[in-house]
């Protein structure tokens, strides 16, 4: 069965695309970010919640901020890419709603007041839409590497002091190097995976 996408960007997005470890000199700019985002904030949140926040590193004392709280294997890394991307879950997400779902102006208090809720819906959809991100970056023809490995409360208190943001990826971004790609490792089959009730 043929899927709706062209059989190019299929392999753009999914089967040509792996994650990349090395990236050339050649920048990223903001405008690219931005273009990114546009695509990619559409994804579904539970009532358009949208709690991914974005803080991009470009500048080296940025770098040199977020160096020391990653582990040794990744410095390198993102000492090197273009720009690194600290994508991150807003805990206060909910005071945006009156802007993001004006249909129900009380939802900010009726369903998210409740703090331990609010983060458990933060996470959740934050994972959705970096999902979403990720695949963005790569329609947009550049290669991402997203990784864990960081002290996630050192970066959340260097870089979000003020306690609202929970960083949970950190995504190298930038135009894949020869050398960005290991083999592709294998994948689980669809009967493997999928099971049908």
């Amino acid at each position: 069965m043929s899927l709706a996408l062209d059989p190019v960007s299929q392999d753009l997005l999914f089967r040509e695309a792996h994650t990349a470890r090395s990236f050339t000199d050649e920048p990223v700019s903001d405008e690219t970010i931005a273009a990114v985002y546009d695509l990619v904030k559409l994804a579904p949140t539970a009532y358009n919640t949208s709690p991914l926040r974005i803080t991009v590193l470009r500048t080296e004392a940025a770098r040199e901020r977020l160096l020391p709280l990653v582990s040794r294997s990744n410095r390198p890394r993102i000492a090197a890419a273009p720009l690194t991307a600290i994508l991150s879950a807003d805990l206060h997400f909910h005071e945006k709603l009156p802007q993001l779902m004006p249909a129900l102006p009380t939802l900010k208090d009726d369903l998210y007041g409740d703090a331990e809720v609010r983060e458990g819906q933060a996470l959740l959809n934050t994972g959705l839409q970096m999902g979403y991100f990720l695949v963005g970056v790569r329609a947009a023809g550049l290669a991402v590497g997203p990784m864990s490995g960081f002290d996630a409360e050192a970066v959340d208190k260097e870089f979000f002091g003020d306690g609202r943001q929970r960083s949970l990826v950190l995504a190298n971004i930038g135009h894949p190097a020869p050398d960005a790609y290991s083999p592709r490792a294998p994948r689980l089959a669809a009967d493997e995976a999928i099971t049908t009730l």
